[in-house]
């Protein structure tokens, strides 16, 4: 069923909708659980659009396998994602800045607010993002200490590649992910893959995962793919960031994901106007390349990568 959670005017009689698609068994009870699978609060990340069309797909396959309430949002910032912009056109606005709203505020504050109303009460809620244009990531969950004995045991049973746990002291108070959990709504925030692209590989992963955690949630009965064991990082020095000595062309040697030496070949950043290599950019420590760079243009500074620390993935 498709339901408008919130509705605002707009100039030349238009109107921004934010919708749902919730699914429910054939027979409920009123006492079923409900999951909650977000994405598109960033207009430029679009893996999570694959994984609701896949989640829905294999619902409807199997429709009388499912015990509880599926919520799918695919569009939290439709405007966004219509004009492949990572913020709120015109407003020049993060939406995930924005939580938890204000219902009497201006139109993105009451959107902000309509949504966490709705989303309020989930048993859990999934918040799936990609990276940006420059960046690409293998399937994570990111999750604020302070939550983490709650949401550790949900996320291992997600099917992702790494679960990293930041301090309390870099997460922002005003995501969704954090004004949900705050208001007793456990939810998960997914990295994975890249902006302005699906990587269906990664979707398809997810998806597994989903699948995985509504069975164990006793929200699906059909069958389902056993989770991958995640990396659990819980410690700052676990995680090496590599960042441009120069401004040029950064031109990758090592594959995303791949186990690197320490001293061993990451990259390069060239001129193409001399023909110079400027920079030869070289793994730190022993580990995993976890993050690459995917937009080749450079600064110096500019973020070219992250290693995730053999003891790490060892322990």
């Amino acid at each position: 069923m498709i339901k408008t959670i919130a509705s605002v005017k707009l100039p030349v009689d238009e109107v921004l909708e934010i919708r749902k698609n919730r699914i429910s068994p054939a027979h409920p009870t009123g006492r079923e659980k409900r999951i909650s699978i977000v994405t598109g609060i960033h207009g430029d990340e679009l893996e999570g659009q694959y994984v609701c069309f896949e989640v829905i797909r294999r619902i409807r396959a199997e429709a009388d396998k499912l015990s509880g309430i599926v919520d799918i949002y695919p569009a939290m910032n439709p405007l966004g994602i219509d004009s492949i912009t990572r913020g709120i056109p015109a407003f020049d606005l993060d939406m995930n800045r924005l939580f938890p709203g204000n219902r009497e505020g201006d139109m993105t504050e009451y959107l902000a607010d309509q949504i966490i109303r709705d989303l309020a009460g989930s048993d859990v809620c999934i918040d799936i993002h990609a990276s940006n244009i420059y960046l690409t990531e293998i399937p994570q969950i990111r999750i604020n200490e302070l939550h983490r004995e709650r949401l550790i045991p949900l996320a291992e049973k997600m099917n992702v590649d790494l679960i990293w746990v930041h301090g309390a002291n870099t997460v922002l108070e005003s995501t969704l992910a954090h004004s949900l959990n705050s208001i007793g709504t456990p939810t998960l925030v997914v990295e994975m893959g890249v902006g302005m692209r699906i990587t269906k590989e990664y979707c398809m992963q997810l998806a597994n995962g989903i699948m995985h955690l509504m069975q164990e949630m006793g929200i699906w009965q059909g069958e389902t793919k056993t989770p991958v064991k995640p990396i659990i990082s819980e410690l700052p020095e676990d995680v090496s960031y590599l960042n441009a000595a120069v401004a040029g062309i950064f031109v990758p040697a090592a594959r995303h994901w791949e186990k690197l030496k320490k001293g061993e070949l990451i990259g390069r950043i060239i001129d193409p106007l001399q023909g110079e290599v400027l920079n030869e950019v070289c793994s730190p420590v022993d580990g995993y390349l976890f993050t690459i760079r995917e937009y080749p243009v450079v600064d110096a500074g500019s973020l070219l990568g992250r290693l995730l620390r053999e003891e790490c993935v060892s322990r």
